[in-house]
């Protein structure tokens, strides 16, 4: 390119379009790849299901009751085995889950390890066929997300496209698992990129459509489920919709406490990893023997929980209860899947339990599907924290706007009430405690995920302990700086010195004293991966020109200067807010 070139902005625009336009048929050719991925995953669940009869037509289709008990025990404990084995292959020893995407994503780090990704959709892909009470649209969203970050790698693209291919496999998957393409483009930027770029919109947009395509036309996936146009709720029923979204809120924090609390009392268990679903699966056959509604993704019983009659109030409480119980013990204990598709079930249920009540109290029974759609999206959107994602979900699902209408009355308090009291969704949850806090948004989780090893510079003056005042006042003067770093003979750290306290003391006759007796000024010390955003907090209690890094002996490594920081934060924002309005 001529230097006449570089300067035509017409250039820039013309290469620009080429550049996006290539952006969305690579999205669109990642969403067809996620779409077939999603179909033949799900296949290969509903056909495990049947063969190892966990689902409710191959056990009714079961002539030996004897031996349906049996495998009903056997099965899943045995696929706690086979998935307990898959994780040891895993560096973190857990499958990868959303949580992992939204974090690659968020913190800019963009590229998911291909084994880690093949190796949890195999555990989930085992742990659903085998019966575990776990979804199947985590493992759908994150080998989604996998297959765009290699499409990104294979082209060596940048981070920037990288989030979007990341994003385009994502949004493919929940298009296709769901007949919802508006859901999986609003699923992608709600919930993973946070942010509605118009660089990434169309990318994101072309995935979902070849996926909703390839769904509905070419392999003929049905829906989820299909609703029947109901009557019309009375106004007054809009205040218990309200009420619902508030319950729900609990009911969903509960669930995702749940699974948490499962989690750490699994890692105290006397038990080693690998052997933890093995357990877990035994003890849910042995449940199943008497409630079989727990086992498996639950989608036979979330159809039947949206028909007034199919169960009575006492069996929505057991079937809710053992549902949210299992799936807790499940995917803390060690299965492979995710939590939508139980947090579907469990709301489900919720709500018809809802619906009867009110039903019995009134006589409202014509209602009911609003009460379980409403107690479905109550529960479902605070765990994954996509209240728009749901709604829309059920508007495509069921093409009602009244039930939409209902949905967002329940929605409109859930999402609020159980941001407050547990977080934004179970994933920001499990990545808090994992060390990433994203409640502050975006531009602290990537500067703290910058570490302070990329930013050190050797330039930082250091003087021996035993060096006279007279001698250490010139050092760093003449090297330009207002301050010394003390470090010992052995390389150690000792304490930072100004200069101007070194003036002092050379003007009070102490020259000829060691530094080692000069007053030591207050200043943070770090480690190499200390975060940026932590030497920015540091900053901000003290003033100085550098943080000193040290490593676990304190050994002085080096330093990290004021302005530094400051340049890195500055880059780093101006790269979010390129990316974020479409300019990057």
């Amino acid at each position: 390119m001529t230097r006449a070139d570089a300067g035509d902005p017409s250039h820039h625009g013309a290469r620009g379009v080429v550049r996006f336009l290539g952006l969305v048929v690579l999205g669109a050719v990642i969403g067809g790849l996620a779409a077939l991925a999603a179909v033949t995953f799900v296949a290969a669940v509903l056909w495990l299901n049947d063969l190892l009869l966990v689902s409710p037509r191959g056990r009714m289709m079961f002539a030996h009751p004897e031996w349906l008990a049996v495998a009903t025990v056997l099965v899943p404990a045995a696929g706690g085995l086979v998935v307990g084995q898959l994780h040891r292959a895993i560096p973190e020893r857990r499958p990868h889950t959303p949580a992992d995407v939204i974090a690659a994503v968020q913190t800019r780090r963009g590229r998911l390890p291909p084994k880690a990704g093949a190796l949890s959709a195999l555990s989930g892909l085992v742990s659903l066929g085998a019966g575990a009470s776990v979804g199947q649209y985590g493992p759908l969203v994150h080998m989604g997300a996998s297959l765009g970050s290699a499409g990104a790698r294979l082209l060596r693209l940048g981070r920037s496209e990288d989030n979007i291919t990341i994003a385009c496999g994502v949004s493919a998957a929940i298009a296709t698992a769901f007949n919802a393409p508006l859901a999986g483009i609003v699923f992608a930027h709600e919930v993973v990129l946070r942010h509605y770029a118009l660089r990434a919109f169309a990318p994101v947009a072309a995935a979902a459509l070849v996926g909703h395509v390839i769904a509905t036309n070419v392999l003929a996936r049905g829906a989820l489920f299909h609703v029947a146009d109901p009557a019309l709720p009375r106004p007054w029923e809009f205040a218990a919709f309200l009420a619902i979204g508030g319950v729900g809120a609990l009911v969903a924090g509960a669930y995702m406490r749940a699974i948490l609390g499962v989690g750490r009392l699994a890692r105290r268990l006397p038990v080693a990893a690998p052997w933890r679903p093995a357990l877990a699966g035994a003890t849910l056959g042995v449940v199943a023997l008497w409630v079989p509604d727990i086992l498996g993704m639950g989608q036979e019983t979330l159809r039947f929980a949206t028909i007034a009659g199919a169960f009575g109030s006492v069996e929505l409480v057991v079937v809710l209860a053992l549902k949210l119980a299992a799936t807790a013990l499940c995917l803390g204990m060690g299965f492979g899947g995710g939590v939508f598709s139980p947090a579907l079930v469990i709301g489900t249920l919720f709500g018809a339990l809802c619906g009867t009540l009110v039903a019995t109290l009134t006589g409202a029974q014509d209602t009911f599907v609003f009460y379980a759609i409403c107690g479905m999206v109550a529960v479902t959107a605070p765990v994954i924290g996509a209240p728009l994602t749901s709604l829309l979900i059920v508007f495509e699902l069921t093409g009602s706007y009244a039930l939409t209408t209902a949905a967002l009355a329940s929605v409109t308090l859930a999402s609020p009430i159980a941001a407050q009291l547990f977080g934004r969704s179970l994933f920001d949850i499990q990545l808090a405690g994992r060390g990433l806090d994203l409640s502050s948004g975006r531009g602290r989780a990537v500067l703290e995920d910058a570490r302070l090893a990329d930013l050190m510079s050797r330039e930082g003056v250091t003087l021996r302990p035993e060096t006279p005042v007279d001698e250490a006042v010139v050092t760093p003067g003449g090297a330009g700086h207002g301050e010394a770093y003390v470090v010992d003979a052995t390389g150690r750290y000792r304490a930072s010195v100004t200069l101007a306290d070194l003036e002092v003391m050379r003007e009070e006759g102490r020259g000829d004293h060691p530094v080692s007796g000069c007053p030591r000024t207050p200043r943070p010390v770090l480690g190499p991966d200390a975060s940026v955003w932590e030497a920015m907090r540091h900053l901000q209690e003290v003033t100085g020109e550098a943080i000193a890094v040290v490593d676990e002996d304190d050994v002085f490594l080096g330093v990290v200067f004021e302005a530094t920081i400051a340049q890195a934060f500055l880059r780093y924002s101006d790269e979010l807010r390129r990316e974020e309005h479409g300019t990057g």
